[in-house]
């Protein structure tokens, strides 16, 4: 069977997991519940994975925080796939119970889970070795029940019939934890879980869950239409991510803005005279004729940047940082963010890849 790679990402805001699965052979993924303020992230990551959404699922239509499946597809041509009972448009593929999702060699099964909301779904890899099942099912818990078409009784039978009756070492991974739990299995929820588990029948979990009084989502205004147009912002919205315009840039899976060599000798060629190099290493290193330093760089070394920067670099232009490696100069872009400064990128590998790429240098002291 082919290698599968699996991560497992967390949004702080709404305490939601994104999943991603791939087949490392095709390079296909899929992510399951993808977060739209975390869409820059998972694309990053996708790519130094060097993997390829080819389609995002959603367990259900969330209340609290929305889909980032529509960003993804404008930005990858993925495509966007939830359940045929949500009612949503825009989606490209409408799933229903007992159907595959393929990516590669591998495949998620759908399994119709309502109760949450009429719509969910969980998704079994091929195996059955874990399951993803959205709010149906959560660690020591379950999504509620009193709004979104909810009914205990129709969850009740979902996780007993379609989660519960997997494998006992199946893992489950949910679509939320507020605990900072990460990952359950079956024979643990069978066993544990205070609404589900043990002898606990279906008016006992019905009993549990029309009296647990809580409050709606703080976001559900918002978040149920956006979801129901699968994450498509309105068309007078602000809310899509804003992409720096000043250069070629990427973001790294670690937040770093980053521009490689090639398009920076381009900007400097078209005599781009907004563009600030911050070279962070120490004196000598910036000297020496080794790796030398880029022409026009100024020499302001990573320990003197925070207290020297607001001085010496202006704020209303764009800054490209630069050490040997592009690790030092990776730090000193946080510290110019941390400091206010908004058009801020790192040099890709800094003076070792300028070099190998044949960029031109200059050696000696800076005048």
């Amino acid at each position: 069977m082919s290698q599968l790679v699996f991560r497992q990402l967390f949004d702080p805001q709404s305490s939601t997991y994104t999943y991603l699965l791939g087949d490392a052979a095709s390079g296909e993924a899929l992510l399951i519940d993808p977060v739209f303020e975390q869409v820059r992230r998972d694309t990053a990551l996708l790519r130094e994975l060097g993997l390829r959404a080819i389609a995002t699922l959603d367990t259900h239509v969330h209340a609290d925080h929305v889909t980032g499946a529509w960003l993804i597809k404008a930005g990858s041509g993925s495509q966007i796939m939830l359940s045929a009972a949500a009612g949503a448009t825009n989606a490209d593929r409408l799933l229903r119970h007992g159907e595959r999702v393929h990516f590669g060699a591998r495949y998620v099964e759908v399994r119709a889970t309502p109760g949450h909301t009429d719509g969910c779904l969980s998704f079994v890899l091929d195996d059955h070795s874990m399951a993803f099942t959205g709010d149906s099912l959560l660690i020591r818990g379950c999504g509620r029940t009193d709004f979104q078409q909810g009914s205990p009784a129709q969850l009740y039978r979902s996780v007993q019939q379609q989660i519960l009756s997997l494998p006992q070492a199946c893992l489950l991974y949910p679509a939320h934890d507020y605990r900072g739990l990460t990952v359950t299995s079956v024979a643990e929820e069978r066993r544990y879980n205070p609404r589900l588990g043990g002898d606990v029948n279906e008016a006992d979990f019905a009993g549990y869950m029309n009296n647990l009084g809580l409050p709606h989502p703080k976001l559900m205004d918002i978040a149920v239409p956006a979801n129901l147009r699968c994450g498509r912002p309105e068309p007078d919205s602000a809310a899509a991510q804003q992409e720096p315009t000043w250069a070629p840039l990427s973001c790294s899976f670690g937040g770093i803005w980053e521009i490689q060599p090639a398009a920076l000798d381009e900007c400097l060629a078209a005599n781009d005279q907004a563009i600030q190099l911050i070279d962070v290493r120490e004196p000598a290193e910036f000297s020496d004729s080794a790796l030398g330093h880029i022409p026009g760089a100024r020499l302001l070394p990573l320990a003197e940047l925070a207290a020297r920067a607001g001085a010496e670099i202006a704020k209303d232009k764009p800054v490209v940082t630069i050490c040997r490696s592009g690790a030092r100069s990776a730090q000193a872009t946080v510290l110019l963010q941390k400091s206010g400064f908004t058009q801020v990128a790192n040099l890709a590998g800094g003076m070792l890849r300028w070099r190998a790429e044949g960029m031109g240098v200059e050696a000696g002291a800076q005048d």
